[in-house]
């Protein structure tokens, strides 16, 4: 990461956990960590990402418009499943 006066720069990793700040060109912030978190958490349950496409501007689309299918419960706990909605939210 790059800093410059009081914005970070970043490099963007993998676009599967672009946030939906990012996909409209606006400046990164701790949001966008806090979406990313719930990509990774999103992931780890249920061994796909919360957004897939064929390709980048697809992805971002359904970044922008679409909401992740929920976490299974079981066999996770509802408050996973909860916390998953909550960090993927785009408001």
């Amino acid at each position: 990461m790059k800093e410059t006066g009081n914005l970070a720069h970043t490099i963007v990793g993998t676009p599967y956990y672009l946030s939906p700040e990012l996909c409209e060109e606006k400046p990164y912030n701790h949001k966008s960590d806090i979406w990313s978190l719930g990509c990774v958490l999103y992931e780890m349950c249920t061994y796909h990402y919360p957004f897939e496409a064929t390709n980048r501007m697809a992805l971002m689309i359904k970044i922008l418009k679409n909401k992740p299918k929920p976490i299974s419960s079981p066999p996770y706990s509802k408050a996973l499943s909860k916390m998953t909605e909550i960090l993927l939210t785009k408001d």
